[in-house]
């Protein structure tokens, strides 16, 4: 009988049947003393461009821990290609949005620094961190590129002639989220652009509207938490864009 797999790990070396993998540290930490593994334990192994594997602890103590790798469970399938452009905002809840994004299948996670951001520093390294684990529990098989943060007005000036901006902005009466990813259609490339803490300055909104590629939409009539807005948005057009 084959032995259940107990774990599932992201790891940066290529994977095939029969090479061997080293481990991090803290990666081979939390195998043996968290988990509390050892030699003959299976894992689950992905690395975001090989797919998914099957491997064996062939060594697990305090100088090493090293698998074997198997047979392939899974091929590699990328995740959306849709864009979350964020306001950063306080530790802890930041942390939400990226390991939501990353279960809801978000292909790029991008911190954008607005006038009335609250958070001006971000810890890309972290919150990279916190998408690896949350990749690693929701069984994708990649990870999110985690983007530097850049100001708003760079990433206006940056953003991709035929990429869509959906711009979501509280009180308005711009279309419904839902309606305008129906309306467009199915290969056209997405990003989604929340809002900080108190919303967008006035010049701000100004600037988003004159992009071309920008689109208002409403998440409804209340006024949502930043990561709430980020977070249903990404599930409204994920479940269109995935059905």
């Amino acid at each position: 009988m084959t032995a259940p797999v107990k774990a599932r790990l992201f790891v940066a070396a290529d994977l095939a049947a029969s090479l061997a993998v080293d481990l991090p540290a803290d990666q081979a930490h939390y195998l043996r003393n968290v988990l509390r593994l050892a030699a003959g334990d299976a894992v689950a192994l992905f690395n975001g461009r090989d797919g998914e594997f099957r491997a064996a602890i062939a060594q697990a103590d305090k100088k090493a821990c090293r698998l074997q790798v198997g047979e392939q469970l899974r091929p590699f399938r990328a995740s959306s290609d849709l864009w979350l452009c964020f306001a950063p905002i306080r530790q802890g809840r930041i942390e939400m949005i990226v390991e939501k994004a990353t279960e809801l299948g978000a292909g790029r996670l991008q911190p954008v620094l607005t006038r009335r951001s609250q958070v001006t520093r971000v810890n890309t390294e972290r919150l990279a961190a916190h998408a690896r684990e949350a990749a690693e529990q929701c069984e994708r098989l990649d990870l999110p590129a985690m983007a530097e943060a850049i100001s708003l007005e760079k990433l206006l000036a940056d953003w991709p002639a035929g990429r869509r901006l959906l711009f979501c902005q509280e009180r308005s009466d711009a279309p419904a989220l839902l309606a305008a990813v129906q309306a467009l259609p199915q290969d056209v490339p997405l990003g989604i652009l929340t809002g900080p803490e108190g919303g967008f300055a006035p010049e701000e909104m100004a600037a988003i509207a004159r992009l071309p590629q920008a689109l208002p939409v409403s998440l409804g009539p209340l006024i949502l938490r930043a990561e709430t807005a980020a977070i249903a948005a990404l599930a409204i057009v994920q479940a269109v864009r995935q059905n």
